[in-house]
């Protein structure tokens, strides 16, 4: 939809349900307050759920902005069933950080509420400016109020673990608190809501309990609980992730390689391989220098009976810049360096540009996969 300050934001397809719904609940509230505006009231909703969500868009660009100022990089930020998110890549150094991060959020929903309240004082409030007016500055309250809430993932949530991150300087114990103080609030919601609604406690009318407003009430409280539970679910993973990263080593995890020339037979090329100890074969060019990666896949759909015949040349990858990594890369740095040349194999020279051997894929996805599954110290 647009790319402000640099970050691409997209709709997801689940908006326009949404914009539905809001249309068609915020329409009949409009018949209650203004009859006489007929049909036309759906339009004024329709409008009033662009507006909202445009609310939603400026609470995460206050996100986005915080984050570029901290010089983290910003993929991007979806608009989607509930609200929306800013998918900022990298963690924040500091709790401070952290903390400022997650508050301008809910700091410009207010500020957008007090914003809109100024506006009712100017317009007659049974109008049509008034009760748009009105609407935005209660949905941008609740917006606030709810994210304010102190569990992940919602910036309240992201509050709580930069407060506790900063108590205890570990920033997995922050996380671990604020997500299963988040799970706590999913059965909150899902039980509670629907008690609230109930008893009109919300303001909602006695005689409209009941039938199919109870279900509804009921259906949002699971989703937004389903919602809630799923994030603070995923907050951990992205904890315990980042925190096993470290463990993967392009030096650890590298196969050690042999150089060999283009014409050599892959059957000689195998043998000198395994009279080495080596895993993988590099292609070398007169001058000793790699031009190429014999790919793991290739050899194994060669037979046998004719790996004689064939010549690792008919079998190799040419190198690009991006497939060659050097073997002190770690952590988040090795995997931003994968990801953004993807292949199968990579060539990992020393720091003086010596061939150290082959990084797979399939090894780094091993060796993630079981750094996962040990529980965290």
């Amino acid at each position: 939809m647009g790319r402000p300050f640099g970050v691409p934001v997209y709709v997801s397809p689940s908006w326009f349900l949404v914009a539905a719904l809001i249309t068609w609940v915020f329409g009949d509230q409009l018949d209650r307050i203004l009859p006489d505006l007929g049909p036309v009231r759906y339009l004024v909703s329709l409008f009033f759920a662009v507006a909202f969500y445009a609310s939603v868009l400026v609470h995460e660009l206050a996100h986005t902005v915080a984050a570029l100022r901290f010089k983290l990089p910003v993929r991007r930020i979806q608009l989607q069933f509930f609200g929306g998110v800013s998918e900022i890549e990298k963690e924040s150094e500091t709790p401070g950080r952290e903390f400022v991060l997650a508050f301008v959020g809910p700091l410009l929903s207010l500020i957008l509420a007090g914003a809109f309240h100024l506006g009712m004082k100017a317009v007659e409030p049974a109008s049509v400016p008034g009760v748009l007016l009105a609407g935005l500055m209660i949905s941008n309250l609740l917006v606030a109020a709810f994210n304010l809430l102190p569990g992940l993932p919602l910036d309240g949530g992201r509050m709580l673990r930069a407060v506790i991150w900063g108590i205890t300087g570990k920033p997995m114990a922050g996380t671990i608190a604020a997500a299963w103080v988040g799970r706590g609030l999913a059965i909150a919601v899902l039980l509670g809501l629907p008690l609230l609604t109930h008893t009109g406690i919300l303001g909602n009318r006695t005689q409209d309990i009941g039938g199919m407003n109870t279900v509804m009430d009921a259906l949002l409280a699971a989703i937004l609980a389903a919602i809630i539970w799923t994030g603070a679910g995923n907050s951990l993973r992205m904890a315990r992730l980042r925190a096993h990263l470290p463990e993967l080593r392009a030096r650890t995890l590298t196969r050690r390689a042999i150089p060999v020339e283009n014409a050599t037979p892959l059957s000689e090329a195998l043998r000198r391989a395994n009279e080495a100890g080596a895993r993988a074969l590099v292609v070398v060019d007169g001058h000793g220098d790699p031009t190429a990666i014999v790919r793991e896949s290739a050899i194994a759909s060669v037979p046998e009976h004719r790996r004689p015949w064939v010549a690792v040349s008919t079998l190799a990858q040419d190198l690009t810049d991006g497939m060659k990594v050097s073997a002190e890369l770690t952590g988040e740095e090795l995997l931003e360096r994968l990801r953004a040349t993807p292949a199968t194999e990579y060539l990992v020279l020393e720091p003086g540009g010596a061939i150290y051997g082959v990084l797979s894929t399939l090894d780094v996805e091993k060796a993630f996969v079981k750094a996962m599954a040990r529980p965290q110290s």
